[in-house]
């Protein structure tokens, strides 16, 4: 990777953005270094920006809750690689992270050494994950599934979960219950359940995020 070349940090706590900005300049010097510290300044970056060339994302940011920042993003912009930089290490975590095609995990304990480490092989465009993620589980699968939803389907989930009627998910997105229908019967599809009821008890059990 060249010195040209833009990447984002994206992170609500300033202390860790310095910490990064230190870690990349040390990796590779002269980068074009942005800050995000919410998704909503992240979106705008990205929309003004069309030459941005890694993003580092925390996971849990204003307007991100565990995986619905990756997959979003993962969904607008598929060829843009995406390492998750997180406090959460729990393996099942790191799966997820994996399965919803970032391009890798780095700890937030991580020392300094072990930061430039990990961010000289992502700048060299090689995936950087913990070496033993385990066998796939259901939760992966699950994960799978919901990396094939649209942004739409997706918000339309999110919404489902959070026990909104379909009247109120079209007022709040501007569209009709038709379309939410349509939406729903595509996300059941994709979910292999039959209906609103299947689909939470799904994501409760599997212990994702949204």
């Amino acid at each position: 990777m060249e010195a040209q070349h833009t990447i984002v940090i994206a992170d609500d706590h300033p202390l860790f953005r310095n910490a990064l900005f230190q870690s990349v300049h040390m990796a590779i010097s002269g980068a074009n270094l942005l800050e995000a510290d919410s998704l909503d300044s992240l979106h705008k970056i990205l929309a003004r920006d069309a030459d941005v060339d890694l993003v580092l994302l925390d996971l849990k940011m204003p307007g991100a809750n565990g995986m619905s920042g990756l997959i979003e993003l993962r969904n607008q912009y598929p060829n843009l690689p995406i390492v998750v930089v997180s406090a959460s290490e729990e393996r099942n975590v790191i799966r997820q992270v994996y399965s919803h095609g970032a391009f890798g995990f780095i700890p937030k304990s991580s020392d300094m050494r072990a930061l430039v480490q990990s961010l000289t092989q992502v700048l060299e465009g090689t995936p950087c994950f913990p070496d033993d993620l385990g066998e796939e589980d259901d939760s992966e699968s699950l994960s799978s599934k919901l990396a094939a939803l649209t942004p739409q389907q997706y918000k339309v989930l999110r919404m489902l979960c959070d026990g909104l009627l379909n009247k109120q998910i079209a007022y709040d997105l501007a569209v009709s219950e038709a379309t939410i229908k349509a939406h729903m019967t595509a996300i059941f599809r994709k979910l292999g359940v039959k209906n609103r009821t299947q689909a939470v008890i799904l994501l409760q059990q599997s212990n994702i995020e949204l």
